[in-house]
């Protein structure tokens, strides 16, 4: 999930270099959604493994 937030990320840099304004702000957008889901799974796996030792 984070390589997909990742490569989300970077095209929207590269559209923003370009000048396609709102297919970077698009692709920015989903970059920080999947970052965030990525985040929550990554905090409730710690958590999950944490409890279980």
């Amino acid at each position: 999930m984070l390589r997909w937030a990742l490569i989300f990320f970077i095209v929207a840099i590269v559209a923003a270099i370009f000048g396609f304004g709102g297919i970077a702000e698009d692709a920015a957008s989903i970059a920080k959604i999947l970052f965030f889901i990525f985040l929550v799974l990554f905090i409730l796996s710690f958590i999950t493994g944490m409890l279980r030792k």
